[in-house]
């Protein structure tokens, strides 16, 4: 099996860095997924590419071999990527935004038609990406102009970001769950429940949907790793764990085998747009425009009881 691009990005970030904390910002990525992937490279590979201890990293001999080619492959690889881009361009004027679950809140088809107002010869296109990549597909080169993502996520001051829905924190339970006839719950009453997790490498995106920092050191039982919203609810349903939500998202994952509950005790959770801080295109910051417009004048009868749009506001 080949290699990935994917993993020398995240080999060339160590190597420049000589540091996983350091490099893992810089790609996005939690360190221990960081460290996970530079171990499968050196087993792909059968070699050492660096020599590290508590407090030091530095390249063995093949990783210095492997240090100017990996360069050149990335550049090769980006320069495709962007004559691609450039053509696809040609052909039709596209935004893409990533999103990791239904957005709804009325947020999407506001902006759309808002940026159809100011560009009325492009079109956006909603990308679905999975947990694995908590920025939704910006990060190591990934295909959105833009994206919509939960807070917060890896290296997320090497982003422009602006929250656009501040909302309460909401549970979602199987339907024949002890909890489930009740109108709200207490964190507390949900600490020993099996949660459903985020995958490693979504980072603080992870321990902030296992309301990590609310446990006051309580362990968390695990009941399964899920990669996007359906294996979630489906999830859920077949009664492998629970799971926290935001509140506009209650609605719209309401289904016969799942319960939504308000959740008492949690800080609430944050919607924020996030794109790259070089994208200077017109084009994109129209439709950054477009989407802050969009939420601060939501529609009404959008949210469940206890979720709001608040006005959209800087994040680092």
């Amino acid at each position: 099996m080949d290699a990935h691009v994917r993993d020398l990005r995240y080999f060339l970030a160590v190597a420049e860095e000589l540091n996983f904390t350091r490099a893992a910002e810089r790609m996005f990525v939690s360190q221990p997924a960081l460290s996970k992937q530079i171990r499968r490279l050196e087993e792909l590979l059968r070699v050492r590419l660096f020599d590290r201890d508590r407090r030091t990293v530095a390249l063995t001999a093949p990783g210095r071999a492997l240090l100017p080619r990996a360069r050149e492959l990335v550049r090769v690889w980006d320069e495709a990527r962007r004559a691609v881009g450039e053509a696809a361009a040609a052909e039709a004027a596209v935004l893409t935004v990533g999103v990791s679950s239904s957005v709804g809140r009325g947020l999407l088809p506001a902006a759309r038609a808002r940026f159809a107002e100011r560009r009325p010869h492009w079109r956006i296109r909603v990308r679905q990406v999975d947990w694995e990549d908590p920025t939704a597909g910006l990060a190591g080169g990934g295909e959105a102009d833009l994206a919509l993502v939960w807070l917060p996520v890896p290296g997320q001051d090497r982003l422009s970001v602006r929250v656009v829905a501040t909302e309460p924190r909401w549970v979602a339970l199987p339907a024949g769950h002890r909890l489930a006839g009740r109108a709200e719950v207490s964190f507390s009453e949900l600490l020993d429940e099996p949660f459903l997790a985020l995958p490693e490498s979504a980072g603080p995106l992870r321990d902030y949907w296992l309301a990590l920092e609310e446990r006051a050191g309580h362990p968390v039982r695990i009941g399964s790793v899920v990669s996007n919203a359906d294996e979630t609810f489906e999830a859920v349903e077949e009664g492998s764990g629970v799971v926290l939500l935001a509140a506009g998202n209650a609605a719209i994952y309401r289904r016969p085998g799942v319960v939504t509950l308000p959740v008492g005790g949690l800080s609430p959770s944050r919607l924020a747009l996030a794109w790259r801080p070089g994208d200077h295109r017109p084009a994109v910051r129209d439709f950054v425009e477009a989407l802050l417009d969009a939420a601060a004048d939501p529609p009404r009868g959008g949210l469940p009881r206890g979720g709001g749009l608040g006005s959209a506001e800087e994040c680092g």
